[in-house]
């Protein structure tokens, strides 16, 4: 009885003294039970999350956590025990299996390594994408800690692109994004929408695990597809084990459910390896939501509202090209709850500012093929009309003589509702480009008694705002001389005239007569310098040997023997 007991408490020793050591032998039950399980793979490839440099993501997450709080005290990394790591993963409230082995390892090791601050900075976005994506789970009756996904397929980067062409948080291709309703075209990418990309990417997950009921395959299909997941299956011999199929998957998604796993372990078990939280304001901030029925750009909105243009794209990165096409369907703009009432409140200013800058395509181009339209080299100014009490669509364009179709497009109404006091774009008015109107205009000249001297016009273009007085009074002249000069009988002027501010006398420039002749040796001879220069010999050939200096042949005519001489050539 006492060797019984001497034996079993030797081999307790025993067994405890090889797991301190990290010695056990590799098969042994003790060794499978706490130790790694028997994968082993040196040629996954990591996802193209964990690849980024931090510097780029930094830039693409558009945040500034230089000033951060900091959770916890910064330390060293702290390695365990393979049995602390299963152990860990095993007590996490999760549905879903997290089970531990060589490669996940590999992946704990790397983020609590090499990717500590990429991981530090993770945490502080989660704050805000995590209740978000636990919403959508939830709302669907998914396993929350789903959540940890878009860790590893974008390290949280909205804007992320693969080199395939997966696009946003959760890395939707074009097909699968379209065919979860995630609108995509040049001006909106919905696939970057946190939003409405976490809702497709739910129910995608949904779908996929109705049709495999495990969600290590689920998340497997998630990455390389149904069909891939398939073919390993069958090529396994009908196999559904995840880690059964582990070799016939592609190379890219074997790493895929570890590094998941992984992800799982680190943000629930962050501070046990001393990774500290960096946590900003900015981020927690309360936001909003509103519907957005006109075309606008998100300058426009910083513009008026006095939000920094990064932000604005940081909480609305679907929007590719700053554009938010409302007057196409209605989309949802995200803003700070402190700058919602000032958005609906200047709305009309928010549209309008600075719009002919942001906006420069043309809504109609008729007025240019039936010549009611025409510009000077493209250069056109607006003519405008404010709405008066009693006006509508119908009358304002009737006098001024164009459609209310134009008047729409010109000025983005997309209905025929007018407010008393708005300005409309009612005309252009083609205008020339500058340089060539002054030169024009100088050359409105008046030739002085004495022969020597003439008087030229200084002109000034009339912009929006602009008075008589104003004019008179920059210029140091009288309304009344301004008035004179440009036959006005009131006060009144229209943007984009040209008004005479002013006389100016000026030598009359002689123009010398070597220049005259040079310049008609060139016009007469005409053609390339080739041509030019054997036209010059031949002529001088000419001359020099058959014809005398009193003949009447002129130069004209021998140029025109020879013209016939290079024809028949």
């Amino acid at each position: 009885m006492k060797r019984t007991i001497l034996i079993g408490l030797i081999t307790v020793w025993t067994v405890l003294g090889l797991i301190a050591q990290n010695t056990l032998p590799e098969n042994s039950p003790e060794t499978l039970s706490t130790s790694v399980d028997t994968i082993q793979d040196n040629a996954i490839v990591y996802p193209e999350s964990m690849t980024e440099k931090l510097s780029d993501l930094l830039r693409n997450w558009q945040l500034d956590l230089s000033n951060a709080e900091i959770d916890c005290k910064r330390g060293q990394n702290v390695v365990f025990h393979d049995s602390v790591y299963i152990k860990k993963l095993h007590n996490l409230p999760s549905e879903m299996e997290l089970s531990f082995n060589s490669v996940v390892k590999n992946y704990i090791e790397m983020y609590a390594v090499r990717k500590r601050e990429q991981v530090s900075y993770m945490l502080a976005l989660g704050d805000y994408y995590f209740p978000m994506f636990e919403q959508a789970l939830d709302r669907h009756g998914l396993p929350l800690e789903l959540k940890y996904l878009p860790v590893i397929e974008s390290a949280l980067n909205p804007v992320a692109v693969s080199r395939v062409g997966a696009t946003g948080l959760w890395q939707f291709m074009l097909r699968t994004g379209k065919g979860y309703g995630l609108e995509v075209n040049s001006l909106v990418d919905e696939r970057r929408d946190p939003y409405k990309s976490t809702d497709a990417a739910v129910r995608y997950l949904k779908d996929l695990y109705a049709i495999y009921g495990d969600w290590n395959l689920v998340i497997a299909a998630y990455n390389c597809g149904p069909g891939n997941v398939n073919k390993a299956i069958a090529r396994s011999g009908g196999k559904r084990d995840y880690w059964e199929i582990y070799y016939r998957l592609p190379r890219e998604t074997r790493g895929y459910v570890p590094a998941f796993i992984a992800a799982n372990y680190i943000m629930n078990y962050y501070a046990d390896h001393n990774i500290c939280p960096a946590h900003s304001s900015s981020l927690t901030a309360a936001l909003d939501t509103v519907q957005v029925n006109e075309r606008i750009h998100l300058e426009q909105i910083a513009g008026v509202l006095d939000i920094p243009l990064g932000e604005l794209q940081r909480l609305n990165p679907q929007f590719k090209r700053d554009v938010i096409p409302g007057d196409f369907r209605a989309h949802a703009l995200v803003l700070p709850t402190e700058k919602m009432y000032a958005f609906i409140d200047k709305n009309d200013t928010i549209i309008n500012y600075d719009k002919e800058r942001y906006f420069t395509h043309r809504a109609n181009t008729d007025g240019f093929l039936d010549g009611s339209v025409s510009s000077v080299s493209g250069n056109t100014t607006n003519v405008y009309y404010r709405v008066k009490k009693g006006d509508n669509l119908s009358t304002i364009a009737r006098r001024h003589g164009t459609t209310v179709d134009l008047i729409k497009s010109w000025n983005g109404l997309s209905s025929n509702r007018l407010n008393i006091g708005k300005q409309l774009i009612v005309g252009k008015k083609a205008v020339a480009p500058q340089a060539t109107t002054e030169k024009q205009l100088a050359q409105a000249v008046t030739d002085n008694p004495d022969g020597k001297t003439q008087t030229v016009n200084q002109y000034y273009r009339v912009r929006k705002g602009d008075t008589l007085g104003d004019i008179a009074r920059k210029n140091g002249i009288q309304v009344a001389q301004l008035q004179s000069w440009n036959g006005l009988n009131s006060s009144r002027i229209g943007i984009g005239d040209q008004l005479i501010i002013g006389k100016k006398v000026v030598p009359i420039v002689q123009e010398p007569e070597s220049e005259k002749e040079d310049y008609n040796r060139t016009e007469v001879s005409g053609g390339s310098n080739i041509i030019s220069s054997y036209l010059k010999d031949q002529i001088e050939k000419k001359v020099g040997e058959n014809k005398l200096p009193d003949e009447p042949e002129t130069v004209s005519g021998i140029e025109e023997e020879i013209s016939v001489e290079l024809e028949d050539k």
